[in-house]
């Protein structure tokens, strides 16, 4: 935590900017120094980054990035890729480095297509829902802690979608997320347009139906800026769940959640590309930073997830948002 408390405690927390059912607290601060990166829009724009499968045969949890540029290209956890085989998300946020080729550790999250739509992959508005997002740290957490390198539950993964899609009344003939984020665009894209950004914003904590339910920070505010549409299509999806109540949680709720994250305990792995990987658990949450360059590259924490019908992703983590935590 050498580097993540000091990181918090530097950063101002702002009132709320609100939609429905989900409210952004903002995170001001100054850039911080650090590596000088594309974000993965940024370099599929530029053809200077490209994800493929592994192999002509492919492989569900992991992919390849090959980087021609001059500078490394950030990852972001839980961010969608389309095309190939499958979609994916990632499993964490990485730093591919310039003029490399590495293998990259994702979920699956279309259980039903494994045929070649593209040679490779392209962006997706949209990143992992925030419930799945929060599962997966998790998920990713333990596989680390047990030596078993950087994978989800898969299984629990193509659960959480299923159960996504009953909640929300919602159908894909590929059981692809991306269908459930087009079904409720017009919804989603309302939030995006009523959410913005504010000078020096590095991040945000998103609060749903009246609790905290997580937290993304950046090295700079470029980056919140180039990234914020897909965070909130995240967590719009879920505040249209019919379940979430209608109370906007206070800036209370926020400051607790930070103070557990500036305690929460910390293991350190060497990174999928640059810098560190650092899986963090606190009470009532869970999450992961990207550490390059002594810089805070990348800091995602969510409300503790669990299981939601004995042996999936989320219930706990409803529970946990019913009993107020934060």
């Amino acid at each position: 935590m050498q580097t993540i408390a000091p990181t918090l405690s530097t950063l101002v927390l702002g009132e709320a900017a609100v939609h429905g059912r989900l409210a952004v607290f903002p995170l001001t601060g100054a850039d911080a120094p650090g590596p000088d990166y594309l974000t993965l829009d940024e370099a599929l724009a530029a053809k200077t980054l490209r994800i493929t499968e592994v192999s002509a045969a492919g492989s569900v949890p992991e992919l390849k990035a090959v980087n021609s540029g001059e500078r490394p290209v950030l990852l972001l956890d839980g961010e969608q890729l389309v095309g190939a085989k499958q979609n994916r998300i990632l499993n964490l946020s990485i730093l591919v480095p310039a003029h490399a080729e590495i293998t990259i550790p994702v979920s699956c999250v279309e259980a039903g297509r494994w045929a070649s739509r593209s040679y490779g992959f392209s962006a997706s508005r949209s990143a992992a829902f925030a419930r799945l997002r929060a599962a997966k740290a998790a998920h990713v957490s333990e596989s680390l802690a047990s030596g078993a390198g950087r994978h989800s539950h898969q299984g629990e993964v193509w659960d959480a979608i299923a159960m996504k899609m009953e909640r929300m009344n919602s159908r894909s003939h590929t059981s692809a997320m991306d269908d459930v984020f087009e079904r409720f665009d017009d919804d989603v894209a309302a939030f995006e347009r009523s959410i913005g950004s504010v000078a020096g914003q590095r991040g945000a904590l998103f609060g749903i139906g009246g609790r905290i339910a997580g937290l993304d920070v950046f090295d700079r505010a470029a980056t919140f800026d180039r990234v914020r549409d897909k965070l909130v299509r995240s967590y719009a999806l879920d505040a249209l769940e019919p379940d979430v109540g209608d109370a906007v949680p206070d800036q209370d709720g926020a400051r607790r959640f930070l103070d557990a994250l500036r305690i929460a305990s910390a293991r350190r792995y060497p990174a999928v590309g640059m810098g560190e990987d650092v899986r963090l658990e606190g009470l009532g949450l869970c999450g992961a930073a990207l550490v390059a360059d002594r810089a805070l590259v990348h800091l995602c924490a969510f409300a503790r997830p669990a299981v939601e019908n004995g042996n999936g992703p989320e219930k706990t983590f409803m529970a946990g948002r019913r009993r107020g935590m934060y």
